[in-house]
């Protein structure tokens, strides 16, 4: 069976599923094309779309013919048909689509889906269980470390967004590189451990009743602002996604630190309006000695 494999929207276990499919025997099947190609394609098939959704579209359709197509399960934002239901809304809008499934990226409930997968691909338990088994330390979150919050020379911001967006570096490349000519030391939200990002997120109002997405973007916002090396908040919003735009905007108004949304489509290189937040936030910001790097305000 083929079974094709989309390692985008932010997946970090991709290596997992990858191994575990081909220790059930199936054959996987990765996009030919460039990010920047797959991208173009996306976009001309769905144009009002979100750019990580172009993105994942036109990798999907760079598959060719597959039996099968996974793709990573995003954490979902209020509101965020796409988020919630992405393999339902692409086979909704376009036709001739393989059969979709989105897998979980990581957490208690990989090995579960893993197995049922397992199970649908082969019809032999055993074959599952030996491939769960030899796959096992994939399955283990990484190591946890801080990212480093100063570098000489340059005033530091926390950087927020969602992981399908900051976590792929096609789509991110253009914000990073714009605040590198501004002198800025970005801090990116998927970066952060995620067991001190979900503590942080625990304090959010009603915090159980909220969405995976909301919780994982407030609490990376906590632990950063609280940080006295972080003089700034930039929020990047994926381009054409509403649901991230109205999540984003409610966390600026909810930081203490001067804070920027901006869109961030594939291939921009260019937001004006940064020049004047890096001068808002550096205005005296070389009379203050930065704090370590672990060292709250």
């Amino acid at each position: 069976m083929k079974v094709g494999l989309l390692e985008t929207l932010g997946a970090r276990y991709g290596r997992y599923w990858s191994a575990f499919l081909k220790e059930l025997g199936a054959e996987v099947v990765t996009p030919a094309l460039s990010p920047a190609e797959a991208f173009a394609l996306g976009r001309e098939s769905l144009a009002d779309a979100p750019v990580q959704v172009q993105l994942a579209l036109g990798r999907l359709l760079a598959l060719g013919r597959v039996d099968l197509a996974l793709l990573p399960q995003t954490p979902p934002l209020r509101g965020d048909a796409w988020g919630e239901a992405l393999p339902d809304l692409l086979a909704r809008r376009l036709s001739g689509l393989p059969p979709l499934q989105a897998l979980p990226d990581g957490g208690p409930e990989m090995v579960a889906v893993a197995t049922d997968l397992g199970q649908r691909l082969t019809r032999n338990p055993g074959r599952v269980r030996l491939a769960l088994e030899r796959v096992k330390p994939l399955a283990a979150p990484p190591r946890e470390e801080m990212p480093p919050l100063s570098r000489a020379s340059q005033v530091t911001v926390a950087v927020i967004g969602p992981r399908a967006l900051l976590g792929d570096l096609f789509l991110s490349a253009g914000l990073r590189a714009a605040l590198a000519e501004l002198g800025l030391h970005p801090v990116f939200s998927p970066d952060l451990p995620p067991s001190q990002v979900a503590a942080r997120a625990e304090r959010m109002e009603r915090a159980a009743a909220a969405p995976a997405g909301e919780r994982e973007l407030y609490g990376s916002l906590k632990l950063l602002e609280g940080k006295s090396a972080v003089r700034g908040v930039v929020l990047a919003s994926p381009a054409r996604d509403g649901a991230a735009k109205t999540a984003l905007e409610r966390l600026a108004g909810q930081t203490h630190k001067p804070a920027l949304v901006v869109d961030v489509d594939a291939g921009q290189r260019q937001w004006p309006e940064l020049e004047a937040f890096r001068d808002r936030i550096t205005v005296g910001a070389a009379a203050r000695p930065a704090a370590p790097s672990g060292e709250d305000a």
